[in-house]
């Protein structure tokens, strides 16, 4: 097994054991309001984080291309409690369409 193979597995194995430890450690008690605040904020925070690096990140440099306007139409339509079915499509299209444009 070639050395990539091993780190797929391992943080595999890692990831398992994380998403477990919640339910084993915790059981059926509830967590204290602060901590309960910080857990709920961590799916959106890394969701954030996860579009941003992919919108303008690229080779260790920010990189603004046609993503950045697809993004950005996505995020208004979002606002405007559009569908996110809706809104992805729209993102969609406004990056294919600036993308033959430019």
């Amino acid at each position: 097994m070639s050395g990539a193979w091993i780190v797929v597995v391992l943080v595999g194995v890692v990831t398992a054991l994380f998403k477990a430890a919640g339910p084993v450690f915790i059981g059926g008690r509830r967590l204290p309001p602060r901590v309960q605040s910080a857990v709920e904020l961590l799916a959106p925070v890394m969701l954030t984080a996860l579009v941003v690096t992919q919108t303008f990140g690229g080779n260790g440099e920010v990189t603004v291309d046609a993503r950045v306007p697809g993004v950005a139409a996505g995020a208004i339509a979002v606002v405007f409690r559009v569908h996110v079915v809706l809104a992805m499509a729209l993102a969609a299209a406004v990056t294919a369409v600036v993308r033959v444009v430019v």
